[in-house]
């Protein structure tokens, strides 16, 4: 498609005002870059809207000339969904003005909202009222609700809490028409009719611009223990996995799953990070517990599945955190694994979901065939094994160019994604499907459920002015 014309462009700018509609190149240079650095876009304009009312008048004037619209939130996307094509024909429109928290209401324990308030600030905001809001990624600190939403983003509190689909229970949406769907419910129950929500939170961006959420939040722990254990393999993990939960129910609030590699990989390169048992092993599980309680009681249920994982021979070694400090600690060497995996080199990236009792046979399997596309690659395979989702990245081996490399990423994608599909799980379990996963959809989609998709989206957005190219 063309690019926007001047006169067009100028109209679009009238309705933030000149200093929030960006022209400059260098200013613009930043909603162009993304972490994975894999898609690149052009755009001649940036809308920085500061209302409801301005993101409405925007998306009617571009349903009304046919004009590409690409939201973006905080950017921190890895399938480049956020990103604009190389034409220069859509125009993006960030949310991150709109970041106020509008109101935080303990005694219903929610909060509202806008899209472009950061998940740490949201986060923050529950903990000033004593409450919880649970979502927890390691780009808090730059991620917005609004992309969140969008995206239907996991983390590492997927286990207990569900993700940021079950945690929203209203939401306000500008349509591509330029009507707003003020839907910022607080009930916990309604029951009438569709759920609207739902087809917006996942979209991606697709078929309407989130700008306002509300949000559950929940009483905060009295205290959070956290451990990491050492086994010989992701099996013992499972097993070790099921005495946690027979042990701490629903105040296991995490598991993560990490290879021996992906420790090596932080000692060595982040500064100050420490192995955090003394001898190597070849997995560990990291478990936190929450206590409505106490920290004692926090502590005591992690000691107890510790004392049982050991008595049946299925752990090897643990270490409790002993402080808040120490706890952090032992969550950074999870939160920077995705950071230190580049000091390896070029990394094909899967982030892939298989029934909890599939993941074993998901990193076996995954392993041999891994190695078969490229000899002496390096699986670099971690997360959230007890909601079944792994992001089984492959480093390159060592000495490799890595362009050659990532050249394979297709032959490497397949290889995987037949494993995983295989054992009936899907090829995006918290990242999305964007530009990234669009020509894979037909592999863990019905043609009837892509029809339908298709149906909603000619529906919603029948000009499709609304991120073109992405999902569908």
């Amino acid at each position: 498609m063309p690019a926007p014309s001047p006169a067009l462009l100028d109209q679009f700018a009238a309705i933030v005002g000149a200093q929030h509609a960006l022209r400059d190149p260098a200013a613009i240079a930043p909603y162009l870059i993304e972490p994975r650095d894999k898609f690149g876009g052009h755009t001649s304009l940036v809308l920085r809207p500061g209302s409801v009312a301005e993101v409405a008048a925007i998306l009617r004037l571009a349903n009304e000339t046919r004009t590409p619209i690409v939201p973006q939130g905080g950017n921190t996307g890895v399938v480049g969904g956020q990103m604009p094509s190389a034409d220069g024909s859509e125009i993006v429109v960030s949310l991150s003005r709109l970041n106020r928290v509008r109101v935080i209401d303990a005694a219903n324990n929610t909060m509202t909202v806008d899209a472009g308030v950061t998940l740490a600030t949201a986060r923050e905001a529950a903990e000033s009222a004593d409450r919880l809001f649970p979502l927890s990624l390691a780009s808090e600190g730059s991620c917005e609700i609004g992309g969140n939403l969008s995206t239907n983003a996991g983390g590492t509190a997927v286990l207990a809490y569900g993700n940021t689909r079950e945690l929203t229970l209203g939401i306000e949406v500008v349509l591509p028409s330029g009507e707003i769907w003020e839907g910022l419910r607080t009930l916990r129950k309604d029951n009438t009719g569709y759920d609207l929500k739902d087809i917006f939170i996942g979209a991606e961006g697709t078929l309407g611009i989130i700008t306002g959420a509300v949000l559950k939040l929940f009483p905060r722990p009295k205290g959070i223990g956290v451990a990491i254990l050492g086994v010989a393999d992701p099996g013992r993990a499972l097993e070790l996995l099921n005495v946690a939960r027979a042990n701490a129910g629903g105040s296991l609030t995490a598991a993560e799953l990490m290879p021996r590699i992906a420790i090596e990989t932080v000692v060595r390169y982040v500064p100050g990070a420490r192995d955090p048992l003394p001898l190597p092993h070849g997995w560990y599980l990291m478990l936190e517990v929450s206590s409505a309680l106490s920290q004692q009681a926090a502590d005591a249920t992690l000691e107890a599945i510790f004392a049982e994982a050991s008595e049946k021979g299925i752990v090897e070694d643990g270490v409790l955190a002993q402080s808040t400090q120490q706890a952090a600690e032992f969550w950074r060497i999870r939160e920077v694994l995705s950071e230190v995996q580049k000091h390896l080199g070029g990394s094909i990236k899967h982030d892939v979901a298989v029934p909890v009792g599939k993941v074993p046979e998901l990193l076996a399997r995954a392993d041999v065939a891994a190695k078969q596309v490229v000899p002496d690659c390096r699986p670099f395979a971690f997360g959230h094994v007890g909601d079944g989702n792994i992001h089984l990245n492959i480093s390159q081996p060592e000495g490799m160019d890595k362009t050659a490399y990532l050249a394979r990423w297709g032959d490497m994608n397949a290889a995987i994604h037949g494993i995983v599909l295989a054992l009936g799980g899907t090829i995006s379990a918290e990242h999305g499907i964007g530009q990234l996963k669009r020509a894979m959809l037909a592999e863990v989609k019905s043609p009837l459920e892509l029809a339908l998709m298709r149906k909603i989206k000619a529906a919603l957005d029948p000009n499709g002015i609304m991120n073109p190219g992405k999902v569908l």
